[in-house]
């Protein structure tokens, strides 16, 4: 998933929009300095524990907490609260590579979790189908000419000690065609945000590449999905500008005759890291990373804040670095990836509401000359947050 990101902002930004001039909803601020949460070469179970995703957490049964982000075999970090996390050598979700791609069993991420106990798990799963790794299953040789990607639901009975998939698989958001179509490109639904909860219903941003079919052609950039009932994956639907109407279900079991589309949300560039409700003023506030260029003036994370979820304001650089998206040739320093916010105090099981102040959480990258090398941390700072009524 590094290098899809790495090349997706090729797909995903759009032509340089000029920066709003309306005053900000709010204001975050990095006031301290970073503290590490895992170490590739001090706290990996194998070689494939590292951190890939964006740092996902809930508390269980128990009140002790659950958090996820490492790579396509899935483990949890796991600890009495936020401070006091380890990694569980136990894979709960692990990837089969399989070479069906109806099966959506090659390599997955869980992206996303909610639960309203601690012991029911709904999970939204970054799959990426990788053709060019099976053969005969793609015309070209390279990664993202094959790279066909769906977003898929698994689910734990047992508070995230163990994730299955349905058979047959269940589809969130998925291309209105095989992947055999359009092959030469990155095709499909990616990258889930965290899940925010509101009153009866569940959201989550989900970025795309978008396609064209010679019917409805589907707008590159991310899209806000809403369901009330998280445990059936069939009832997720996306904003399409008019209401959330839009499906996408498995083209492996239907293809329809005419694609639904959904409408990609201002002022995202490409998938958002976090996104979390203010307890104080009830606004949302994402984060997301961004390269220089446009109406971005610096590489880095940035933040922008809601009142409805569709309306976003002017985003704002949070913490200045070179991210994936830019060139590592160039870059200055270690990559930095994955941000999102946690507050220790969240109310919310899910925690998916912060106060005053929060955990930023993020990735670092070690780079070896132009590459970009597996040696890479989780880490954690704290932010002040204001956010004006």
């Amino acid at each position: 998933m590094t290098r899809l990101l790495a090349l997706l902002l090729l797909v995903l930004v759009s032509d340089a929009v000029e920066a709003r001039s309306e005053p900000p909803l709010s204001a975050l601020t990095v006031v301290g300095s970073p503290t590490t949460i895992f170490k590739a070469g001090r706290d990996a179970c194998d070689g494939a524990d590292v951190p890939d995703a964006s740092a996902r957490a809930f508390r269980d049964a128990s009140g002790s907490v659950a958090l996820f982000g490492m790579h396509y075999r899935n483990r949890a970090m796991r600890g009495p609260n936020l401070d006091q996390l380890k990694l569980d050598c136990t894979i709960v979700l692990d990837s089969g590579e399989k070479a069906d791609p109806a099966a959506y069993d090659d390599r997955s991420w869980i992206t996303a979790t909610w639960t309203d106990d601690g012991k029911a798990v709904a999970a939204l799963v970054h799959h990426e189908y990788q053709a060019n790794e099976h053969e005969g299953r793609c015309s070209a040789k390279a990664y993202l000419a094959c790279w066909y990607n769906t977003v898929v639901a698994a689910s734990s009975g047992d508070g995230g000690r163990n994730f299955t998939r349905a058979t047959p698989p269940l589809v969130v958001a998925g291309a209105p065609f095989r992947q055999e179509v359009g092959q030469g490109r990155q095709r499909g639904f990616f990258n889930p945000s965290n899940i925010v909860g509101d009153g009866r219903w569940r959201y989550v941003l989900v970025g795309t590449t978008g396609w064209s079919t010679g019917g409805n052609d589907q707008s590159a950039g991310v899209c806000l999905f809403r369901t009330d009932r998280p445990s059936d994956p069939t009832r997720w639907r996306a904003w399409t500008g008019l209401g959330f109407t839009a499906a996408f279900p498995d083209p492996y079991i239907k293809q329809p005759l005419l694609s639904e589309t959904c409408k990609p949300l201002e002022p995202f560039p490409a998938p958002v890291g976090a996104m979390v409700r203010h307890r104080g003023t009830g606004a949302w506030i994402a984060v997301f990373m961004a390269k220089a260029g446009g109406r971005f003036a610096e590489s880095g994370f940035y933040w922008t804040t809601s009142r409805d979820l569709l309306t976003w304001d002017q985003p704002r650089l949070l913490l200045a670095g070179s991210t994936l998206y830019d060139d590592p040739c160039t870059a200055k320093g270690d990559l930095i990836a994955y941000p999102s916010i946690l507050d220790p105090t969240a109310t919310g099981r899910n925690f998916d509401d912060v106060g005053d102040s929060a955990l930023l959480t993020y990735v670092t990258l070690r780079r070896e000359g132009c590459t970009v090398t597996s040696d890479r941390d989780l880490l954690r700072r704290p932010l002040s947050i204001k956010v004006w009524p």
